[in-house]
Formats: structure tokens, C-alpha cells, sequence
């Protein structure tokens, strides 16, 4: 089975760096809409037979020209959202972004029993990621495709402890929105990384670089940067 993780496009909290984890969330910026709108052409090659989203709107209308595309539905998974910035939620000063990303650097490295404040532990993301995941491939037969519309800390960490990559690679790559991570395998016997796209589906030139991009940056500049 293989898994395409599809970051969601650009929205205006991924500009100003916010930390937006809670439902429903903001929509999609202009670029993030041509950003959803490049990702048909740039699977082309891939048959894929589902689309999923979160709860989030953002997954949903960037998962939406793929599904209209295929002739399918986005169908709605709890459980794939992004992880919870718990007393960060909506904050983009320098303490609110090293505590975030500090959780999820110490997740990579497998301290999943560091807790955010105010949200999860490693083991509780993991869990009910995990459980949404199972869920889906249950559905799915072994060569089977499907896109999963999710969210940039989300997708790293999920990637990384489910198909045990390196936390100091993983903490130097970044993930544009629209960027995506495929995994061949299947629940309980083990994921391969195949392919870790950073640049959006639809080529680089959809990439912004004027955003501060907290979820989408790679961890271990944004934690060594000076104060914005």
C-alpha cells in the first residue's frame, strides 16, 4: 500500500507564523489555492483510488481539485489532524515557537513522553495518528494508492517514527506546503520512506518565500534562528 502525505497549501497563518492547530481552522491563501490546484498534473503518474482530509478545512479544499479530478469524494478522518498547539494555539512569539517545535524535536528522538503544555504527549499523537491510518488501510487493498490531506508537524512526525528515519535528518528537511512524503507498506508490518518531496507538488515556483512557515521549516533552523 502506498500512503502519499500531502501537506495542505498555503494559509494566511502560514505567513504570519501563527501556530493554527484547532478546528476549524483558517482557509487557503491565493497561492495555497494554486498550490491545490497543481497537485492533479503532478500526481498524474500516481493511481491513486482515495482522497482523505481532516477536520480541518484547509486539508479538505486542498484535497478538493485532486478528488474532482479522480471522480472521488474527500472523505473526512479524525485522527490525521495537525498536532495540538494546546497553550500556543493561535501564537507566533519566539517562546510559543521553540516550545512547539521543541515537542516535536524531542517526539523525533523518540522521548514521546515529552508533553506541550496544554496538549499531547509523543505516545498520544502517535496513537490516535496511527489509529487513522489503520483505519484507512483496512479499506484498502496492498497495491492500492491513497492521498492523505494533512498538516507539516504532523506529517514529519508521523513519517518519521513510522518508517524510523534519523530525528537529525528529519529535523533538517522541510515540507513547502503541498510538499508530501510517500510510504509503501502496510499497518503492523512496517512503512518505507520513498520519497520526502519538500518543494510544493506543483514545482518549486509555488513556494513562498516571504511566509514564516513554523509547521513547514525545517526544526533545526528555526530553533537555531535568531529572534524574528
Amino acid at each position: 500500500m502506498r500512503l502519499l502525505l500531502i501537506r495542505h497549501g498555503q494559509t494566511p497563518h502560514n505567513v504570519t507564523g501563527a501556530l493554527d492547530t484547532a478546528y476549524p481552522g483558517a482557509g487557503l491563501t491565493e497561492l495555497g489555492q494554486r498550490q491545490a490546484a497543481a497537485v492533479p498534473e503532478a500526481l498524474a503518474d500516481e493511481d491513486v483510488s482515495a482522497v482523505y482530509a481532516t477536520s480541518l478545512v484547509r486539508t479538505q479544499l486542498t484535497g478538493s481539485p485532486l478528488a474532482q479530478e479522480r471522480s472521488l469524494d474527500v472523505q473526512v478522518r479524525e485522527g490525521l489532524q495537525e498536532i495540538a498547539a494546546g497553550d500556543f494555539e493561535m501564537r507566533s512569539d519566539r517562546a510559543a515557537v521553540e516550545a512547539y517545535l521543541g515537542a516535536l524535536a524531542a517526539w523525533l528522538h523518540r522521548d514521546l513522553d515529552h508533553a506541550l503544555a496544554g496538549g499531547t504527549t509523543g505516545h498520544d499523537f502517535l496513537a490516535r495518528y496511527d489509529a487513522a491510518v489503520r483505519d484507512i488501510a483496512q479499506g484498502h487493498g496492498r497495491g492500492d494508492t491513497v492521498a492523505l490531506f494533512s498538516h507539516g508537524a504532523a506529517i514529519r512526525v508521523y513519517a518519521a517514527l513510522a518508517a524510523g528515519l534519523d530525528a537529525d535528518e528529519v529535523e533538517g528537511r522541510w515540507i513547502n506546503n503541498t510538499g508530501m512524503v510517500m510510504l509503501d507498506g502496510r499497518p503492523g508490518e512496517g512503512w518505507d520512506l520513498v520519497r520526502w518531496q519538500g518543494d510544493p507538488l506543483g514545482g518549486a515556483h509555488l513556494a513562498s518565500v516571504r511566509a514564516h512557515d513554523v509547521t513547514g521549516e525545517a526544526i533545526d533552523e528555526e530553533l537555531d534562528a535568531d529572534d524574528r
